[in-house]
């Protein structure tokens, strides 16, 4: 009788071994897929508590800025400054307000030039549906949300985008004050502020965060604001201490078939699919390195 459930028990074992070759969806990333995001282009920062943000850089389509971050990061200028701005449905906004250093670093040009279009546009996806705010909108091959007009394209301001502040035009803003997109896509600022690179991890730390009584959600007693305990490139760090992310690219048939079905929401749980999405509801996944 030992034998019968000897062969049941090895049947039993073998199932999961079956399930793991089986073939993967259409939509699902091969590995090579996968592409890593450079040190230089991981920007991490420390808030109190521990809390980590980790944004990622886009020096290909705000080069002067992020060369200004990279020298801000280097010089630890952002260290003990804060999140001061927290405006509900909108940003978190940080390194200003009335702790904000009195000085740049050197060789930080404090209004570089208005990185807020290029004529180029180099999207290898395509949406079914036009854009309210575009012609069109798609994503570059190593993943970045994109729009253009025809003429020009540019960064579009998507959940966990990061952007730079600046005051009135003709200011295009240094680099030192940052803000992240905590709340619906503000789209009306495409193409008027330099967006500089995407929260990858970490953004509850600043979406969860208490909202600024004051105008425009500043904070109006200095105790809510939340300290910044460092600001560093990835590349600074020691080796060990050094995260290590990938972005899916998208110049492939496998996520064709990811944003077809982000456009074609299925049944059970969809019962009317929407037919389209928005740029900012299928952005390019970003995954920890395994």
């Amino acid at each position: 009788m030992l034998k019968p459930l000897l062969a049941l028990s090895a049947l039993a074992a073998a199932v999961p071994a079956i399930a793991q070759t089986a073939p993967a969806a259409p939509s699902d990333a091969a590995a090579s897929d996968w592409q890593p995001i450079p040190d230089k282009e991981l920007l991490v920062m420390t808030l109190r508590g521990g809390h980590q943000v980790f944004i990622r850089l886009a020096p290909r389509f705000a080069p002067a800025h992020v060369a200004n971050i990279r020298k801000l990061a280097e010089a630890h200028w952002w260290d003990g400054t804060s999140v001061y701005r927290v405006q509900d449905n909108y940003v978190a906004q940080w390194g200003g307000g009335e702790d904000k250093p009195t000085t740049l670093p050197p060789m930080v040009i404090e209004n570089p030039p208005a990185e807020y279009e290029w004529s180029r546009y180099d999207g290898v996806t395509h949406f079914a549906r036009t854009d309210p705010y575009a012609t069109r909108t798609g994503h570059s091959a190593d993943g970045w949300p994109l729009a253009t007009d025809g003429k020009a394209s540019w960064l579009t301001h998507c959940y966990g985008m990061v952007g730079v502040a600046r005051d009135l035009a003709p200011s295009t803003g240094s680099g030192a004050e940052l803000y992240a997109v905590i709340g619906h896509a503000p789209r009306h600022l495409d193409r008027n502020i330099a967006i500089i690179g995407r929260v990858v991890e970490g953004i509850q730390w600043l979406s969860t965060l208490p909202r600024g009584g004051g105008a425009l959600g500043v904070y109006e007693d200095p105790a809510e604001r939340v300290p910044i305990l460092s600001v560093r490139l990835a590349s600074q760090l020691p080796d060990d201490e050094r995260p290590h992310f990938e972005y899916r690219a998208t110049d492939n048939e496998r996520f064709a078939a990811w944003l077809s079905e982000r456009e074609n929401r299925k049944p059970p749980f969809f019962t009317v699919p929407a037919g389209g999405a928005d740029i900012c509801n299928a952005q390019a996944p970003i995954r920890r390195a395994p």
